[in-house]
């Protein structure tokens, strides 16, 4: 099974923590209920990427910075930046990240979801390039296979959703669960935040669409950089459209992007004045080929997230 190593770039910028120093903490009470979700133009892959990771209200986003804020101004100052904030007042340090990737199929076969470990291996190693100099590694610590075929078919949000994660998480707030199915609704993936696991940690991971994974079918979105993306999320990261023109990822040196962009539309300048659209990031919407880069105010941010919350 090929794999398909990917490079991370880094652009100098630094973080914007708004808010003061309040160390107040939003946990959300229900974080399934009627939350809004972000899903691509179409239902197709071809037609668009869907991701249905949860948009974070203001409120809970403001509630965030502020603690964020808080702990670097008691000392818990990281790297990237200087934006960080670690447990206890310590600066973020580099973390090895054990990967619990659940196998959950309708039968035998590639067909039926059950992808063989050289695919499950490959979208680890996607996950180390692609996160390369942000301080995490993923380590593959178990894979187990689950054959359920309301499992398989899984949604956002559904008691089939919250079966399997109950059944089959494993580990602590630091640890990345990762289950692979045959989501529908046009999605390929979803997350959840860091900030999410106090409240709810058994749903805590990130659901993957089996054939989005490195030499799957759902061209053009095979390259394992799905699980990029909904990893971002799991680390902490918006989207780099989050807000629209005015800008709502939290991160200063990704310009202010309208909405997301599909495929790899090269110049593309939705935000006047704001700068190109940042179509290469891997927290946009375009095709695995054209996502290469986390900007340094990313790398910050997933920083001060991770020492924070996990």
């Amino acid at each position: 099974m090929p794999r398909f190593p990917r490079l991370s770039l880094f652009a100098a910028g630094a973080l914007s923590l708004a808010g003061c120093a309040d160390s107040t903490v939003f946990t959300s009470a229900d974080i399934i209920a009627e939350e809004a979700q972000e899903l691509g133009q179409g239902n197709a892959y071809g037609k668009g990427r869907g991701c249905a990771t949860r948009i974070p209200t203001d409120v809970e986003m403001d509630n965030v910075n502020r603690h964020l804020a808080a702990r670097k101004g008691s000392g818990g100052g990281g790297t990237g930046g200087g934006t960080g904030g670690g447990t206890g007042g310590s600066t973020f340090t580099p973390r090895t990240v054990n990967v619990y990737f659940h196998v959950i199929n309708a039968g035998a076969g590639t067909q039926n979801g059950d992808i063989p470990d050289s695919m499950v291996q490959a979208q680890v190693d996607v996950l180390n390039a692609a996160f390369a100099g942000t301080g995490l590694t993923f380590t593959l610590a178990s894979v187990d296979r689950t054959t359920n075929a309301a499992w398989y078919t899984m949604g956002y949000g559904s008691a089939e959703e919250a079966a399997a994660k109950n059944a089959l998480r494993r580990g602590g707030a630091g640890d990345l669960n990762l289950y692979s199915a045959n989501i529908g609704g046009g999605l390929l993936g979803w997350a959840t935040f860091p900030f999410d696991y106090a409240a709810r940690p058994k749903m805590d991971g990130v659901v993957l669409l089996a054939s989005s994974l490195p030499g799957g079918s759902a061209a053009p979105y095979n390259l394992g950089d799905t699980g990029t993306h909904e990893v971002g999320h799991w680390a902490g990261l918006y989207h780099t459209f989050q807000g629209g023109c005015r800008s709502a990822d939290g991160v200063d040196d990704t310009p202010a992007e309208k909405s997301a962009a599909y495929g790899c539309p090269a110049g593309r300048d939705s935000c006047s004045g704001a700068g190109v659209d940042p179509i290469y990031n891997f927290m946009d919407y375009t095709d695995d080929s054209c996502m290469d880069r986390f900007t340094a105010g990313q790398v910050a941010r997933l920083q001060s997230m991770f020492a924070a919350y996990r």
